[in-house]
């Protein structure tokens, strides 16, 4: 079962407008491994933090943008 992090996080992407596969590729991973990441069959250390902090910083790119 994934953990609450992982449903949190797609809960922000879906949010934001970015897929796994835009996530992926700004962290540098395959998105079949991403997937495998946030369903709960991989589970690296400090991945919350990885993630979270990729997000936020993906976030925060795509606002500038628009800006």
């Amino acid at each position: 079962m994934p953990a609450q992090w992982t449903g949190n996080l797609v809960g922000r992407m879906h949010n934001a407008g970015i897929s796994k596969k835009e996530l992926a590729a700004f962290m540098g991973k395959h998105e079949k491994y991403l997937s495998q990441v946030l369903n709960g069959h991989r589970e690296p250390k400090r991945a919350e933090q990885e993630y979270n902090a990729a997000l936020d910083e993906l976030i925060a790119e795509k606002a500038a943008q628009s800006e």
